[in-house]
């Protein structure tokens, strides 16, 4: 009895004993930093490298202004993507990011969405009477003092000679998402975002897309931070991929 005792204590440490060192073994998360309007994508992206990998990811949604923030204040990100080129400028020129590893992944359109329900119909030409349809309601943007969904927007505006009308009506949102939802929920009436958001979403229906030549171009730049793991190159090269060009794609993101 005491011998079989004996080798059963054996055997469970044993088995603790290497539970503990694949526990030990297993490679911590890279933290993604990224913007709001590649939720569903990046994370598409994300669930089938670590499935390809083994490697997992931690990912960090927010507008790209906020983002930028945080990892100037110290934050720990191995990765940042950006939904424009200023953020991401904003970082190097701090020397928060390695700009040897700078590319540009995907592009986006700006549109103009309503509510699914809603019956109204307008067409994007310079001049066109946003102001007047709105009524007494409010047109949801993000942020256009620091998001780049919101300068996209007042960009575009501002060269359809629209913008001055429909500035006192904003109702600015932290991020393009918010944005998006305050149109799903009927908090305003009307609202400009990405066309990738307003797929996400079957609470809206996109009434206009507004010309390229309204705005900057829509780019998603990604770089290691200064202060990535070892690793994180690999993510970032994957987000190149041809398996991730799918992905991007389904999604509605534009190839550049």
């Amino acid at each position: 009895m005491t011998l079989r005792l004996l080798c059963w204590c054996w055997m469970l440490a044993s088995g603790l004993l290497s539970s503990s060192a694949l526990g030990s073994a297993a490679p911590p998360p890279l933290t993604v930093y990224a913007a709001a309007s590649l939720t569903e994508a990046l994370q598409a992206c994300a669930d089938r490298y670590t499935a390809e990998t083994g490697k997992p990811i931690r990912l960090s949604f927010a507008a790209s202004s906020a983002l930028a923030r945080q990892i100037e204040a110290g934050a720990q990100a191995d990765l940042f993507v950006s939904a424009d080129t200023e953020w991401m400028d904003f970082l190097s020129q701090r020397a928060l990011i390695q700009t040897h590893t700078r590319r540009d992944l995907v592009g986006n359109r700006l549109v103009l969405i309503a509510a699914r329900d809603d019956t109204i119909t307008l067409h994007i030409a310079p001049g066109f009477p946003l102001a007047e349809r709105l009524g007494k309601d409010r047109l949801a943007v993000a942020d256009p003092d620091a998001v780049p969904a919101g300068r996209y927007a007042r960009a575009a505006l501002t060269s359809l000679h629209v913008w001055d009308a429909v500035a006192p009506r904003l109702a600015r949102a932290d991020n393009v998402r918010a944005a998006l939802q305050y149109v799903a929920r009927g908090e305003a009436k009307l609202g400009i975002v990405y066309e990738t958001d307003a797929r996400a979403d079957p609470r809206v229906r996109i009434l206009d897309g507004f010309g390229a030549d309204t705005h900057p171009p829509i780019r998603y730049p990604a770089a290691l931070t200064a202060t990535a793991a070892p690793g994180s190159a690999d993510f970032l090269a994957y987000l190149t991929s041809a398996a991730a060009a799918s992905i991007w794609a389904n999604y509605g993101f534009l190839k550049l």
